[in-house]
């Protein structure tokens, strides 16, 4: 999942404590970044099992506020902000004019007219560009450059975090988030994540980040986790890559993210788009984002094509080996005639044509902390 080319970014704000740790670092996103600290699988396994720490600080963190500031970004996201509760968090879609996505973030009401965006590190150049350009005078956006963020993600991430930050972790179910304080330093909480697991991710003054990184590691329960894991987790867990599985070519519907078009705006559109992604959510698309599992062990990879006898009806988005069910996995987008579960197909890799079938996403079911859900 590296990106080629040269870094081009400031350092992040743990650069020297990730080598401290003796990560293997690599160029993701114009940063340096740590791709793997022991091994992928491990580090994958451990996070599964008990609670790993990413460094994911070069997401942009952006801040949005005014009066009107909702009824702004809905011009701009298919989400229902208007009926956003203060601390709750939404998964939106910034969309270009026909419906292609221009980026997959996520949404908070922070009160008072004010929502916190995080968005990719890889397009957050091209989406405050394109924020600025089209929010209206009056409405203000603010990229937090002076914060780092860290995710804290695994079935023991809440009991480690309680003991630097009491009481936050029973405040908050998943995609909810709270103000909160660490050395009577102000942070920010939210119960997310991209790996399928129960987790937090803290927002947090650059200046603080190694002090709380290392302090969360003073916990047995604790490690430090690279890209590499944080990509076979969140492949397990059905999450679309943004540049991979999402992209302008790419539209809400085919990518099996129309959940995040909400009732009132599947209604009442006024996004970007709308017309053509009613007109896709009625009809059906042509083609849409499906899970794959492949017998073997080999994987196959971005660009693989997807085949019926010998016609391509797909093409792979993101694959690799799932070490949590010990077979290959991929997301692809299937021609509907063949998107079915349980339908049998083919991948092209390096020549051989593997067996595939079509299976439900997410491949490794999500643990989310949902109050109140039955278990």
């Amino acid at each position: 999942m590296a990106e080629t080319g040269a870094i081009t970014s400031d350092p992040l704000p743990l650069d020297g404590w990730h080598r401290s740790h003796g990560a293997r670092m690599v160029s993701f996103a114009g940063y340096a970044m740590p791709i793997q600290y022991e091994g992928i699988v491990a580090e994958h396994v451990w996070v599964r099992e008990a609670a790993g720490l990413f460094d994911v600080s070069h997401m942009g963190q952006l801040i949005v506020s005014g009066n009107g500031a909702a009824a702004a970004l809905e011009s701009l996201l298919p989400a229902d902000l208007a009926a956003l509760r203060r601390g709750a968090i939404r998964y939106s879609l910034l969309l270009a004019d026909d419906g292609g996505i221009l980026d997959d973030l996520l949404v908070t009401n922070w009160g008072d007219d004010t929502f916190g965006l995080i968005v990719n590190g890889a397009t957050k150049h091209e989406d405050i560009a394109h924020l600025r350009a089209c929010l209206p005078a009056g409405i203000a956006l603010v990229h937090d450059r002076e914060s780092a963020l860290l995710a804290l993600q695994g079935p023991a991430a809440a009991a480690a975090l309680d003991l630097l930050v009491p009481g936050v972790t029973a405040r908050l179910g998943f995609m909810q988030a709270a103000r909160a304080e660490w050395e009577g330093r102000a942070i920010l909480v939210s119960r997310s994540g991209y790996t399928g697991e129960d987790g937090f991710e803290i927002s947090l003054s650059a200046d603080l980040a190694e002090g709380f990184a290392s302090a969360l590691l003073a916990d047995e329960r604790v490690k430090p986790i690279g890209l590499g894991a944080r990509d076979s987790l969140r492949l397990e867990a059905g999450l679309p890559l943004y540049g991979h599985d999402l992209t302008t070519a790419i539209d809400p519907v085919s990518a099996d993210l129309g959940f995040a078009i909400s009732k009132r705006r599947r209604l009442e559109g006024g996004y970007p788009g709308a017309a053509r992604i009613a007109s896709l959510l009625a009809n059906g698309p042509a083609a849409r984002r499906v899970g794959l599992k492949l017998e073997g062990r080999l994987p196959a990879r971005e660009g693989a094509a997807v085949l019926v006898g010998e016609e391509q009806v797909g093409c792979v988005t993101s694959g690799g080996f799932s070490p949590t069910l010990g077979h290959p996995v991929a997301m692809a987008y299937v021609d509907v005639a063949h998107a079915a579960c349980g339908t049998s197909l083919s991948i092209d890799v390096r020549g051989k044509c593997l067996p595939a079938e079509v299976v439900p996403l997410p491949f490794v079911p999500h643990r989310y902390h949902r109050p109140g859900a039955s278990k």
